[in-house]
């Protein structure tokens, strides 16, 4: 999907209710190509860029960045390596949170704020901007006024935040930003009314910290949990947990802010017994082989389309045409 002169979306559909729509790897230049995210390490990411490169793009992948270090975010930084030749861009703030995602070499360091120039493309800006994530970044091409969010902003929700304070000051910068004209989200549709959308992030969070404000005034203490499920009494059940830690970053800087009394919980003991021990090796020996079960069916699929199917015919049909049988 073409997004603007240098800049074109590959969008997976995603069937998780975190990741609303599709998740989107994006492609940046005409040479030297960029790829901002790599998508989860699943095969059908892996399918959906490599068909794209091949029936649209006609170029390869020479470097590929990611937003933040989020699994669905960076879980083919291996993969691009190996099988599309790339290198891997990461911060020094990214880099220990992706331990397992990173190819042994073909790693480079970004900073956390620089700028700079895709051979056959646009200047890009790169800015740190925490809050769904410690390592969160933004990138930038302002000539076309493309914002590319990551988990920031989504394209048709709101989205999870780590840190508040940081997360408000990142939506202030971001609403300020001169030429903005698009935002390219992780998740979601592309959103064409960036600085309204922006806003509304803005004004969402002050509404929900007066809602938070507003339930707790009622009187007795409440948990976290019981608050969210005054404020999303209709939220999807499996979205349950992403809002509660929406309320307790809220409560959070709440705190912070020296407006709440807190009165400590107590952690129940995590011992496993050693029959859940050995329950969990089984189940992880069985997960492994059953990952082992569908490399070999897909490696098996393959081949079967490179040969013959001799395992259906003893004596495989022949054709020829009618006047040429000899006598």
């Amino acid at each position: 999907m073409r997004v603007s002169p240098s800049v074109r979306a590959v969008q997976v559909p995603d069937e998780n209710p975190m990741h609303p729509d599709f998740t989107s790897i994006y492609l940046v230049g005409k040479t030297n190509v960029l790829a901002i995210d790599s998508g989860e390490a699943v095969e059908h990411y892996r399918w959906m860029l490599r068909g794209y490169l091949a029936a649209t793009e006609g170029v390869e992948v020479a470097t590929a960045a990611i937003t933040h270090h989020h699994a669905d975010h960076s879980g083919n930084l291996k993969w691009v390596t190996k099988a599309l030749d790339a290198d891997i861009a990461v911060t020094d703030e990214a880099k220990p949170l992706l331990k397992g995602h990173l190819p042994k070499d073909r790693v480079t360091r970004m900073e956390t704020e620089t700028t700079f120039d895709i051979e056959g493309g646009p200047r890009i800006q790169v800015f740190h901007t925490p809050g769904h994530s410690v390592d969160s970044l933004c990138y930038y091409i302002e000539e076309e006024g493309v914002l590319f969010s990551g988990d920031t902003l989504l394209g048709s929700s709101t989205t999870t935040v780590n840190n508040l304070a940081d997360y408000r000051a990142t939506l202030q910068r971001l609403v300020a930003l001169p030429n903005l004209q698009v935002i390219c989200p992780g998740h979601g549709p592309l959103v064409n009314d960036p600085r309204e959308r922006l806003q509304s992030y803005i004004d969402h969070r002050n509404m929900r910290e007066r809602q938070i404000v507003e339930a707790l005034a009622v009187g007795s203490p409440m948990t976290s949990w019981d608050i969210m499920l005054k404020l999303y009494p209709e939220i999807n059940k499996r979205l349950r947990r992403a809002a509660d830690n929406n309320v307790r970053v809220h409560l959070a800087q709440l705190q912070t802010d020296g407006r709440l009394i807190v009165e400590p919980g107590k952690r129940r003991r995590r011992g496993a017994s050693t029959r859940d021990v050995e329950h969990a090796k089984q189940r992880e020996k069985v997960i492994r082989q059953a990952k082992r079960y569908e490399k070999e069916d897909r490696r098996a699929e393959i081949a079967a389309q490179e040969n013959p199917p001799t395992a259906e015919w003893k004596v495989p049909p022949k054709y020829e045409l009618v006047g040429t049988a000899k006598e």
